[in-house]
């Protein structure tokens, strides 16, 4: 949520009070020259020891109690401020003049789901009315229309027709949906359940990766190979008004551990703030004053976004004396031994056109919205990209953090400006090729996550429009692909259709609007295991690749309901290509790990012997100081509009759920109406005073 749910307790006894410590000497307690003083004394002293235990445990229950307190009064506080600040997500800032509020997000569309939230609002609150007005008339909810046809009186007959139109038209109609999404939803936990079970195979069976050059003898060195020849690799850092981070990318790619004339660094700034572009090439002339091979790129015109970018580099014509080209965005920071762990993968397996690493975070800890990020993509490395890589030799490319065989890039058509996903483009045409993929779970890139609300929504927009814009694009191209016919089906209807349509349709129409209409009629029916139990067990293997978690397990459930409106908004969005569904908007940085980066930095190069002048790193350090606090300045919490809505509905659906009594959905929709609620007003990430 806030700070006060991402910094470790301070203090002892676990709590929020002052820790008290308590020294007991074991004073002699028995009166000299007394027979039964032994007796008596020992049974005093227990006491004593007693008092001092209850009383301490009694202290901790305090600090515990007084730190719940101090959290609640901070979000009612952190909420009375969202309120009175009246600053919702269809604000324009003065500083974005021209620019909707949030980029990539059709404000049609977004105003008609807006819309009819509301109505349905106010549908569901003239419900909960009459029904409670029809309880208090001692009127049972079961009771069969010819006996309140009985009962004079107008609003009995009222009651009457609503009974009767929802037994013969509304709940038939409401059921077959339920179980339609009940369906898709059995066959999404299958799909996660078969992916765990694989993952469960490769622990068990050791499998994983190894060069093929390693030799036999020597398979936990994945260096083994590196002793020969190093080919050459091209290294690209793609970037764009990233001043928080610039630095710590650009040192740690520097660093990386292989012969300087083998492979060159290119820094492809699209920045449109001279600024910062000022910074970013200040910084690249640094490091070739340090003879490290690093050039610097910089458009005027952003064509394309990230893809345009890539492509506009890989037509240099010194391109061609590169065989692999490995991408960093501008916030990862690999280790020194990432080439020599991830290139020798290519030699002696001339189909493979990738290799991908996996992510690590420097930030999951940060607050609430840090930890469920963590969650999520925590299974879809560990199991999602390992799986479908060491059983399928496929799965999307992540972005970043990947080396890629230059001739598959080229077979493949190269980088395209068609959809927002350029990454995921090219992983699927490379696979249409014949191309093969390699995924590595035991080599980490580190990088940082959306630390607010609004960056991780505008992110999750952006992942979820951009495959069904793809999916509309590449659909008659796979049909038309030489592959065979299961890999059809799986890129088809696993890949597009179950994990990227299918997922945050039901998501959505299921918990958020499914089940709180059968409250109001309850003629249809979701069973308990649906709401409660088979959530549960998704949830709890979702959660496993990342066990220190567990602790968030609900509300990492409720969370995941919580953004299937932004999913579900995004997919219509993309598949329909409503509003600018080919907005590229890049994900703000907060540079947590480059602050302590750059200490190091400074004391690294202080000892070392430069050659030339080196420029004033107090002054950058300073000068990116103060950027950051101009761009704090523009930061805003917002009132999301939509949350608030179904927070309110759900809320209504669950009172609606006590004149039922269904304790299960009672509180699946109060909990999930309060998830809705802490999203609708901003409390979950980052909180700007």
């Amino acid at each position: 949520m806030a700070q006060w749910w991402g910094r470790e307790a301070r203090g002892g006894g676990g709590g929020g009070g002052t820790s008290v410590v308590v020294k007991m000497e074991s004073p002699d307690w028995a009166v000299p020259g007394s027979a039964a003083a032994g007796g008596k004394a020992g049974r005093g002293k227990n006491a004593r020891q007693i008092t001092w235990v209850l009383l301490l445990k009694a202290h901790r229950a305090a600090g515990k109690l007084t730190g719940a307190a101090s959290a609640a009064l901070s979000v009612a506080a952190a909420a009375r401020r969202r309120v009175a600040a009246g600053r919702t997500d269809d604000d324009v800032d003065a500083d974005e003049a021209g620019a909707a509020a949030t980029p990539g997000e059709s404000p049609a569309l977004r105003a008609r789901l807006y819309g009819f939230l509301r109505v349905f609002l106010l549908l569901s609150m003239l419900l909960l009315a009459v029904d409670v007005a029809a309880h208090l008339q001692g009127w049972h909810l079961a009771v069969d229309v010819p006996d309140l046809l009985a009962v004079e009186g107008l609003f009995a007959a009222g009651y009457a027709s609503w009974v009767r139109v929802r037994l013969e038209y509304l709940a038939p109609a409401l059921q077959f949906m339920a179980n339609a999404c009940v369906v898709l939803f059995l066959i999404q936990s299958a799909d996660r359940l078969i992916l765990c079970l694989g993952c469960l195979w490769i622990k068990l069976k050791g499998i994983k990766p190894v060069p093929k050059a390693a030799g036999k003898g020597s398979d936990d060195d994945v260096e083994a190979d590196t002793t020969g020849e190093f080919p050459m690799v091209l290294v690209q850092i793609p970037m764009c008004n990233e001043k928080e981070v610039y630095q710590q990318s650009i040192g740690a790619v520097c660093g990386l551990d292989w012969p300087r004339p083998n492979f060159l660094v290119q820094v492809l700034d699209d920045s449109d703030d001279a600024a910062t572009s000022a910074l970013i090439k200040e910084e690249v002339e640094k490091w070739q004053r340090e003879g490290v091979r690093i050039l610097y790129r910089h458009r005027v015109i952003r064509d394309g976004y990230k893809a345009g970018n890539l492509k506009s580099a890989m037509n240099c014509s010194y391109v061609k004396d590169y065989e692999f080209v490995v991408i960093f965005d501008a916030d990862f920071q690999p280790q020194p031994d990432f080439l020599k762990r991830t290139v020798p993968h290519f030699k002696g397996n001339e189909d493979v056109g990738l290799v991908q690493a996996r992510w690590s975070f420097v930030n999951k800890d940060e607050n609430l919205l840090t930890r469920l990020q963590n969650i999520n993509l925590c299974f879809h490395f560990e199991v999602e990209q390992q799986v479908n890589g060491i059983f399928l030799n496929f799965f999307g490319f992540n972005g970043t953090a990947g080396v890629w065989r230059i001739k598959a890039l080229e077979d493949s058509g190269g980088w395209m400006e068609r959809t927002t996903v350029e990454d995921m483009d090219i992983a699927v045409r490379a696979h249409l090729k014949g191309w093969k993929f390699m995924f590595l779970n035991d080599v980490e890139c580190q990088c940082e996550l959306p630390e607010s609300y609004e960056a991780y929504r505008k992110q999750q927009h952006r992942w979820h429009s951009g495959p069904m814009q793809l999916f509309r694009l590449c659909f008659v191209d796979i049909i038309k692909s030489k592959i065979g016919f299961w890999k059809k089906f799986n890129l088809i209807f696993l890949f597009f259709l179950l994990r990227k349509l299918i997922l945050p349709f039901y998501s959505f129409t299921l918990f958020c609007i499914i089940l709180p209409m059968t409250m109001f009629i309850p003629e249809a029916e979701l069973p308990a295991w649906v709401v409660c139990y088979i959530p549960a067990t998704m949830s709890l293997l979702n959660i496993l690749p990342a066990p220190k978690s567990f602790p968030f397990i609900v509300p990492y459930l409720l969370f995941e309901n919580t953004m299937s409106v932004t999913k579900f908004n995004a997919m219509v969005s993309g598949l329909f290509q409503l509003g600018s569904a080919y907005e590229w908007v890049v994900t703000k940085k907060s540079g947590r790990s480059s602050e302590g980066d750059l200490i190091a930095l400074v004391e690294k190069q202080s000892k070392q012997q430069r050659v030339g002048s080196a420029p004033n790193l107090d002054s950058l350090t300073k000068e990116s100081s103060n950027l950051k606090k101009d761009s704090k300045k523009k930061k805003h919490n917002r009132i999301y509009r939509k949350e608030l809505a179904l927070s309110f509905l759900l809320l209504t659906a669950a009172a609606r759920s006590l004149l039922s009594v269904q304790g299960i959905h009672f509180y699946f929709l109060l909990f999930q109406g309060v998830s809705f609620l802490v999203v609708g007003l901003d409390l979950i990430g980052e909180q700007v005073e």
